[in-house]
């Protein structure tokens, strides 16, 4: 269970923002979305390795260009 302590003279906004902040730290959304289909074994280490690949790329972009 999430706690987040509303400090005084704070905005709603800043404190549902935190909320978000922190919900999304503790992946549980990422979780449920992983459950909701079956992937099997193989299929979720390729992906690993073509995600791997793309951040790879990516990084090598910034740094040369």
């Amino acid at each position: 269970m999430l706690i987040i302590n509303v400090k005084e003279n704070e905005s709603i906004d800043k404190a549902l923002k935190r909320f978000k902040k922190k919900f999304e730290k503790t992946g549980v959304l990422k979780e449920l979305r992983a459950r909701t289909s079956f992937e099997k074994p193989s299929v979720r280490r390729r992906n690993q390795i073509i995600r791997a690949a793309y951040r790879e790329q990516q990084r090598l972009l910034e740094t040369n260009g």
